[in-house]
């Protein structure tokens, strides 16, 4: 079962509401995605810290219906 890009929108816009958020269905099939985030939430932090964020905000579905999601995270 795939994820939609609505779908991962809307599990990120509720982690982040502030942020600037881009996704690419790169494969076609909603399993594939590439994804830029930038939210001032990232401040500060390094970029595995950025990553786990974006990850906890998936609530377990990486690996599952979301199979690839190449992350580009940054600070405003």
């Amino acid at each position: 079962m795939a994820m939609s890009v609505s779908e991962l929108e809307t599990y990120l816009r509720e982690a982040f509401p502030d942020a600037q958020i881009n996704i690419t269905d790169l494969a076609g099939d909603g399993d594939h995605y590439s994804c830029a985030i930038t939210s001032e939430a990232f401040r500060g932090l390094s970029r595995v810290k950025q990553h786990q964020l974006v990850y906890q905000a998936l609530q377990g579905h990486m690996g599952g219906k979301l199979h690839a999601l190449a992350l580009q995270t940054s600070a405003p």
